[in-house]
């Protein structure tokens, strides 16, 4: 258990430094290449770091089998740690050739996730829907790594000419397959389950077939969008954002219909899960025209603007926050309350976290997501992005202080803790 928390505990470091690059950017003060690395930071930083842990955890327990290593899981995160770490020193300090050396170990921590769960799952056979986008994933990983050391190494020795591909289009092709093809096939294969399972509802009707054209039409997407982007050939990344587009618009709904008809009570989890549900269709009614007539272009790359903080904010961030609240205080119980259970009074798993802290981060996640939008959408004043960046900013501190007090108060435990290990008494 101590293995996915660690995950999470950096990860949310990443998180809250993220967004302070993010705000010294919106001061003009930020240092060097800020864009990028706090885009590496929110993305590679908080989103994948909670990937990485989220899969060492659940892949054994939704596959039924044991983890193939726990020393390559405690690998993957020394080695992602530092090399990102690096990586946004690198970028800040305006340091090319420091870039692809820290690169470097950032590609070895997630390939060695991609080996060390992909051979987990190679126990699992035959992979259900779930299993299935996890392995696609890794793939996407291996793959989009690859191009973003590339990438890397091509700021401080350009390599790129001799090959015949340029700076702009591997980019393209990097952040399509980061985005879509890492970030969005986890969501979606873990929201097959934890859809159904949190809202104790199942798939019916609809469901079904949309469930069958996304499993084959997304994956085939992705690569197509990311190939045509790579090799600027229009017709072939047209073809492959139309399918991620209806892949995506039709898994809105099926996670829309599962949270209509929910048996259970509304919790932190499920409330996030419906922004998300309704902020994911509506990215792709958005993007939808600027997508299929400019596939190539990269003022496009994640849809027309003010969609941006649609899709991250909106779809991935309130998935991957919703989910933490339910996964760090599930860890924390299991291991502090599980055998008291019939013993005596022991709290539920949503009585771990605050649920005031977790209403005022919801609110300021909802509220600078907005602002963000119609700044970048509908030509608002400077000021509202500023105020959405800075609500935006008081959201992911709440949230990150919420789950560190689920640590500090039913285990004992700091975040230096959880990361180094715990005290030897506890």
């Amino acid at each position: 258990m101590a293995i996915p928390l660690a995950h999470f505990a950096v990860a949310l470091g990443f998180l809250v430094a993220g967004g302070g690059v993010a705000v010294a950017e919106v001061l003009d003060v930020a240092p060097g290449w800020a864009t990028l690395a706090h885009v590496h930071l929110l993305l590679a930083g908080w989103i994948c770091l909670t990937i990485m842990g989220a899969m060492t955890q659940f892949v054994p327990v939704w596959s039924g089998v044991s983890l193939y290593s726990m020393r390559l899981a405690k690998a993957q995160l020394a080695l992602a740690t530092v090399g990102l770490a690096g990586f946004a020193w690198a970028l800040l300090a305006s340091a090319p050739m420091w870039i692809h050396g820290f690169g470097a170990l950032l590609l070895a921590g997630f390939w060695t996730l991609a080996y060390n769960v992909g051979r987990t799952l190679w126990r699992a056979r035959p992979l259900d829907v779930t299993e299935r986008h996890f392995a696609l994933a890794l793939g996407f990983f291996v793959v989009l790594t690859a191009f973003g050391f590339v990438l890397a190494m091509d700021l401080a020795l350009p390599v790129l000419p001799r090959w015949g591909v340029t700076h702009p289009e591997l980019l393209g092709a990097h952040a399509t397959l980061a985005v879509y093809g890492a970030v969005l096939t986890t969501v979606v294969g873990a929201l097959y389950q934890l859809a159904t399972m949190f809202t104790q509802s199942d798939l019916r009707g609809i469901d079904y077939p949309l469930q069958r054209f996304e499993t084959v039409a997304y994956p085939l997407g992705v690569v197509l969008l990311a190939t045509g982007r790579l090799l600027s050939h229009v017709l072939v990344a047209r073809v492959g954002a139309a399918l991620v587009l209806a892949s995506l618009f039709g898994f809105g709904i099926v996670v829309l219909r599962r949270l209509v008809e929910t048996k259970a009570d509304w919790n932190a989890m499920l409330t996030r899960y419906a922004v998300a549900a309704v902020a994911l269709p509506l990215w792709v009614l958005v993007s939808a025209p600027s997508w299929l007539a400019r596939p190539l272009s990269l003022t496009t790359l994640f849809g027309p603007p003010g969609s941006v903080h649609l899709l991250l904010v909106g779809v991935v961030g309130m998935v991957v926050a919703g989910t933490l609240y339910h996964v760090v205080p599930f860890i924390v119980w299991v291991e502090r309350y599980s055998d008291r259970l019939g013993l005596e009074v022991v709290p539920m798993i949503d009585d771990l976290y605050d649920d005031r802290l977790a209403t005022a981060d919801f609110a300021a996640f909802v509220v600078g997501t907005a602002l963000l939008v119609a700044r970048e959408s509908l030509g608002a004043t400077a000021l509202v992005g500023t105020a959405g960046t800075a609500f935006l900013f008081v959201g992911l501190l709440a949230f990150a202080a919420n789950l560190a007090l689920v640590l500090h108060r039913h285990v004992g435990w700091s975040i230096t803790d959880v990361v180094a290990g715990p005290p030897p008494d506890a």
